[in-house]
């Protein structure tokens, strides 16, 4: 199945609506984030090995989690979990060259191979940094947006704490079971929606899980 394919059907699915994300989705070239051995498959909607026991997000939950954030031109957004860096390139041609991804990998080989593929692609606009993301990124706070891609026993308070009043937080909370939960912040008030089951890698770190 080819690209122009793959986006044709997930519209048509209800996963995606909206016209920035269909672009971008259309735009990043998924193959490149891929391992070379995989990129025949690199349109099969599916997560996709890419080594250190982490996986490349299926197609349709990326589209998903962009449309449930909705994201906008010169946002400042938070993603924890790098991994290939696909999931930030889409975000990064949503927001545009005057928006900023702030991208934290706990593995360091990753986050360096993923950072030489969005350099490559020209995403100047995607920051990746090496650390626990479960903590966040307090020096770049607060965020319109932070995502997360991968569960978590609950959702950080520190990644709470540096999202903006009335921004959202999006992210995968259980451990066998998991469900997509998104956050919004109005205030001191927390609102949480639950956006269905999903499957993600564990989240390791101080506010994650200690495996």
């Amino acid at each position: 199945m080819d690209k122009k394919e793959v986006i044709k059907r997930l519209i048509e699915e209800g996963y995606i609506k909206s016209e920035k994300v269909i672009k971008a989705l259309l735009k990043v070239p998924r193959e490149e984030f891929v391992p070379e051995h995989l990129r025949d498959y690199a349109y099969v909607d599916e997560p996709l090995p890419i080594g250190y026991n982490q996986t490349i997000s299926a197609i349709h939950m990326v589209g998903l989690m962009c449309e449930l954030l909705d994201l906008d031109r010169g946002m400042k957004v938070l993603e924890i979990g790098t991994g290939s860096g696909y999931h930030a390139a889409v975000v990064a041609e949503i927001v545009g060259k005057e928006g900023k991804v702030i991208s934290i990998e706990r593995i360091p080989e990753l986050a360096k191979r993923a950072e030489e593929i969005l350099k490559r692609l020209g995403y100047d606009n995607v920051k990746v940094i090496v650390g626990d993301g479960s903590l966040g990124y307090e020096k770049e706070a607060p965020y319109d947006r932070i995502y997360v891609t991968a569960a978590g026993p609950k959702i950080p308070e520190a990644l709470i704490r540096q999202l903006k009043d009335g921004g959202k937080l999006l992210m995968p909370v259980g451990k066998y079971f998991q469900k997509l939960i998104l956050v919004e912040k109005r205030g001191d008030k927390i609102i949480k929606k639950d956006c269905g089951a999903v499957a993600f890698v564990p989240l390791i770190g101080k506010e994650g899980f200690n495996i």
